[in-house]
């Protein structure tokens, strides 16, 4: 078998959420960060026909990197991978499955008081005045009637630093959704999101089949 670069890169993707993952039989990766408030799901090209885990994503990905067309055959406990055309090459042996942080379920996400559309643009650039601001938090706003609104701040500091961008308008009643920007872990891209009250947000991306739930901050609020 060999990984398309989608693939690839949806691996690379995940490995930011997870450095370990517990691939199961078909054409879906899943994956669930280690304190379980990112969950994340996508369809691929390959179809896999057995179950087995990779306790370092980053090592994985780095043997693959120093191939050309990498091929993957897959043995009971472990996979040899070889340059395209070679009869040999690593040895890499599945981790136990026992130790590797695996969704255990799906997630359904509830019935959301507010949806919008987010583009790649305005991901990045939240993602850069979180960085440049130093602020760890981002802030979904709305007021009854008014403008939906998308902040990077410091929840924390009233006087502290903001950047506000606009996500929609017509808020359906006065909320305050906080997420933490380092659970921001998505693949580029322009997103339809939605969030729910019972503390959960859903992240589908409009041009791959890929998809992410993201916990929201305990301290969110809404009044309708």
């Amino acid at each position: 078998m060999k990984l398309s670069d989608n693939t690839i890169a949806i691996i690379k993707n995940f490995s930011e959420i997870n450095t370990n993952i517990l691939i199961k039989p078909g054409k879906e990766l899943s994956t669930i960060s280690t304190m379980r408030n990112i969950f994340a799901k996508a369809s691929i090209e390959e179809t896999f026909d057995t179950e087995f885990g990779i306790y370092d994503l980053n090592e994985f990905l780095a043997v693959l990197s120093s191939m050309k067309n990498p091929v993957m055959s897959f043995q009971d406990k472990l996979m040899t991978i070889t340059p395209e055309g070679r009869k040999k090459g690593t040895r890499y042996f599945y981790s136990d499955p026992s130790v590797i942080v695996a969704p255990s379920k799906e997630v359904n996400m509830p019935e959301a008081e507010v949806t919008f559309s987010l583009s790649k643009d305005n991901l990045e650039e939240l993602k850069r005045m979180a960085s440049t601001l130093k602020t760890p938090d981002l802030a979904l706003i709305g007021e009854k009637g008014g403008d939906i609104d998308l902040r990077v701040c410091d929840k924390k500091n009233d006087t502290g630093n903001t950047h506000d961008i606009p996500v929609g308008e017509g808020a359906t009643g006065d909320y305050t959704f906080y997420f933490k920007v380092e659970n921001l872990k998505m693949i580029s891209g322009d997103y339809d999101v939605s969030v729910s009250s019972k503390s959960i947000s859903h992240f589908k991306h409009k041009t791959l089949p890929i998809e992410y739930w993201i916990a929201l901050e305990p301290d969110s609020t809404i009044s309708k």
